[in-house]
């Protein structure tokens, strides 16, 4: 299946089973929040997401602050009835500036149906791990798992082969929510 096609079925699928939701603001506003002045990157999505994470587990704080870098996917839609796939475009930091732009996809195949929403940050502990994922061709196994972000959820994270991969759902309802198989792309800032 090619790119298009793959885009137009993954952009109908959502269309299908997302549900019209409000802004996922959760009654608070982003530009309320102390930190979100430190997370300045430019990016208003990717700011209202690292807001959005950082109120949901304040414990994510420590994440940012120690990782050598990150990837952020402020929307991943995924979509699915037997074949699936999800597809997001995010930006990678390392320690804390803007080094390029990142395509995530995936495709699944096996029992799932509906469609969901996302935010995906992907954590890099040290200059290697972060390398590893701006080379190129950079994907998780099918045994990749995600935490879920939900308040304190950080405490007990940790990293798994120089990565820590959080997700945290911003609509939608699917039955099947795995990272294993993703892959991206990495395009260098100019």
């Amino acid at each position: 299946m090619n790119r298009r096609s793959f885009a137009t079925l993954f952009t109908l699928l959502t269309l299908i089973f997302l549900p019209l939701t409000p802004p996922a603001n959760a009654g608070w506003d982003p530009r309320e929040d102390t930190d979100a002045s430190k997370s300045n990157t430019g990016n208003r999505a990717v700011d209202e997401a690292i807001t959005r994470l950082k109120s949901k587990d304040p414990g994510m704080k420590l994440f940012f602050k120690k990782a050598y870098g990150y990837a952020i996917f402020p929307t991943v839609g995924k979509a699915g009835i037997g074949l699936g796939g999800a597809y997001g475009e995010g930006e990678v930091y390392r320690q804390g500036r803007f080094i390029g732009t990142s395509s995530l996809s995936q495709i699944t195949i096996g029992f799932q149906l509906g469609g969901q929403a996302y935010t995906e940050i992907i954590f890099f502990k040290d200059k290697r791990a972060l390398e590893d994922f701006t080379s190129g061709n950079f994907e998780f196994n099918a045994q990749a798992s995600a935490v879920a972000v939900t308040a304190g959820a950080s405490a007990d994270a940790d990293y798994d082969n120089g990565v820590a991969i959080f997700t945290m759902p911003k609509g939608g309802l699917m039955y099947e929510a795995t990272v294993g198989g993703q892959k991206f792309s990495f395009k260098p800032a100019r």
